[in-house]
């Protein structure tokens, strides 16, 4: 994933959490903030400590990264969004992991249905 396509600064992360648009599953909290002069979205990803030691994390956020490209084309433009984990994650299978990121991606409406948008 590109480092255009991330939110990388403390300032930039203040301004989605200050908004306080959130959305949750078991697994995930998924920050949002709508930015109309978008190009393409921004994700960030905040995994912290309670999920295991820094290899954990980094795979953690591997695995985010990948299915997020994955996702890409059918992710809004328009909005900046922050991915928190929770240590739920650390029980499930790398497909189980991608169903609940997809999961709660669709219940904070940051992923488009490709379905509904070819009957309109």
């Amino acid at each position: 994933m590109k480092k255009s396509y991330r939110v990388k600064s403390e300032v930039e992360f203040q301004k989605v959490f200050d908004h306080k648009e959130s959305i949750a599953n078991k697994a995930f909290i998924i920050y949002q903030l709508a930015k109309a002069d978008n190009q393409h979205f921004r994700v960030g990803i905040s995994a912290g400590k309670k999920l295991g030691n820094a290899v954990k994390r980094n795979q953690i956020k591997r695995w985010i990264r990948s299915c997020i490209q994955s996702f890409e084309a059918n992710l809004r433009e328009d909005v900046d969004f922050i991915v928190i984990v929770r240590p739920k994650v650390n029980e499930l299978t790398f497909k189980e992991f991608e169903q609940n990121l997809l999961h709660v991606l669709k219940l904070a409406k940051l992923f488009k249905d490709v379905n509904n948008e070819e009957k309109d």
